[in-house]
C-alpha cells in the first residue's frame, strides 16, 4: 500500500511540474533560449531509419499522427496520435533521473463530437518511450508500432469516451520539408528538422460511446524536432496539411507574433507525381474568414488559402469547430475539407489563441 501511494505521489507531482514547465515557457518552450541543446544544422543530412527515433540532445520532438477516414455509409471522422518529447536538459540515463519528459495526446472527431485525452510520463523508467528496430512508440497503453523504416505502421490509444486501432501502410515516399529537411520557422533564422510521411493508406476500428465502427482512409506522419524552432516574439502557428482529389498535396504554416498577426510563412508543394517543391517565402497565403467562439476564445474555423503559382484558391472548413485539445497545452486541432479550385481533406492545427 505505501509503495502504491508513493508511485501515485510521484505521478501527480511529475504531471504539476511538466504543466508549470510546459506552460512557462509557451508551448513546450518552442520560444525560449535553450542553452546547452544541440540546434538544427543547414547542413545536416537525414539517415533512416535512425533518425524516426529519439534525439534526446536536442530539446523538443514529436511524433505526429493525423488521419482522415470514413465509414461504411459515409459517416467522416478525423483522429490524431502524437507523441511529444521534452527534455529539461540535454541527454539521458536509465531511471528516474533521466531529464525526459514524455507526453501523449489522442483524438477521435466527427462532425457532432470530438474526444480528446492526455498521458504525461518521465523517461528512464519505461513507462513511455522509443525504439527504431523494429519501431515502437508509447506511452502507457497507448503504442505507435511498425517496420525500422515506418513503412507498415499499427497505432492505437484508448480513453475513457472513445479508443482507435488503425493500420497503415505507406504508398509514398518520406517528404524532406524546407531544404533537404531544414526548415526554417522565423526571419532570424530559427529552425528545425522537418519530414513527412504523407501517404498511409488506413484501416481499423474506431471504438465509440455507441460501439466500434470500421474505417478506412488516409493518413500523415509528421516528424520534427528542434531545440528553439521559434523567435521569443512568436505566439502560435496555424498549420495545415490538404490532400486533394487530384492527387496533389499542400503543407502550409504561418507563425505568428505579436498581436497574433501573421509574422513568418512557409510551405511544401507535393505533386501527385511525388515531386517534392519548397515553396518560395511568402507564397503560401492563409487568410480566416469565419470564427467560433471555442471554449471562451475566438478560433478561425473557415480559411482561404492561395497558392497563387499553382492556381490554388480554396476554402478550407472545419469538420467540427469546436475541435479543441483541453490538454496541458490547449490548442485547435481536426479535420478540415476543402473546396474551390481543388477539393479534397486534410487537417488544421492552430496554436496560441489565448
Amino acid at each position: 500500500m505505501i509503495a502504491r501511494i508513493g508511485c501515485l505521489v510521484s505521478v501527480v507531482l511529475l504531471s504539476m511540474s511538466l504543466a508549470s514547465h510546459l506552460a512557462a515557457q509557451g508551448f513546450a518552450g518552442l520560444g525560449t533560449r535553450a542553452d546547452g541543446f544541440l540546434e538544427p544544422r543547414a547542413d545536416y543530412r537525414f539517415s533512416f531509419p535512425k533518425d524516426h527515433g529519439a534525439h534526446p540532445d536536442y530539446r523538443i520532438e514529436w511524433w505526429y499522427l493525423t488521419a482522415n477516414l470514413k465509414d461504411e455509409t459515409g459517416t467522416v471522422y478525423g483522429i490524431q496520435w502524437t507523441l511529444f518529447r521534452t527534455a529539461l536538459a540535454p541527454g539521458d540515463v536509465v531511471g528516474w533521473q533521466s531529464p525526459q519528459i514524455w507526453m501523449g495526446h489522442a483524438a477521435l472527431t466527427s462532425a457532432r463530437d470530438h474526444f480528446s485525452a492526455e498521458r504525461l510520463a518521465r523517461g528512464g523508467i519505461g513507462q513511455a518511450g522509443l525504439q527504431t528496430d523494429p519501431f515502437e512508440a508509447w506511452i502507457d497503453h497507448w503504442s505507435m508500432t511498425g517496420d525500422p523504416e515506418l513503412e507498415n505502421i499499427e497505432v492505437s490509444a484508448k480513453a475513457e469516451d472513445f479508443g482507435y486501432a488503425l493500420s497503415g501502410k505507406a504508398s509514398s515516399d518520406l517528404v524532406l520539408h524546407g531544404a533537404d529537411g531544414y526548415s526554417v520557422k522565423s526571419a532570424s533564422g530559427q529552425a528545425s528538422y522537418y519530414y513527412s510521411q504523407p501517404d498511409y493508406e488506413i484501416t481499423g476500428t474506431l471504438t465509440l460511446p455507441s460501439g466500434p465502427v470500421s474505417v478506412e482512409g488516409m493518413g500523415w506522419l509528421d516528424r520534427e524536432l528542434s531545440s528553439q524552432p521559434l523567435s521569443e516574439d512568436q505566439s502560435g502557428w496555424d498549420w495545415f496539411s490538404l490532400r486533394f482529389d487530384s492527387g496533389d498535396k499542400l503543407m502550409g504554416f504561418i507563425l505568428r507574433g505579436r498581436n497574433n498577426a501573421p509574422d513568418f510563412r512557409s510551405g511544401t508543394w507535393i505533386s501527385a507525381n511525388g515531386a517534392v517543391t519548397a515553396l518560395t517565402p511568402g507564397a503560401f497565403q492563409a487568410l480566416p474568414v469565419e470564427t467560433a467562439m471555442v471554449k471562451g476564445r475566438r478560433i478561425p474555423v473557415k480559411w482561404q488559402v492561395m497558392l497563387a503559382d499553382r492556381d490554388l484558391s480554396v476554402t478550407v472548413e472545419a469538420l467540427n469547430p469546436q475541435s479543441w485539445m483541453d490538454t496541458s497545452f490547449a490548442y485547435w486541432e481536426g479535420p478540415v475539407t476543402v473546396s474551390g479550385s481543388h477539393t479534397g481533406t486534410g487537417y488544421l492545427e492552430m496554436t496560441g489563441y489565448e
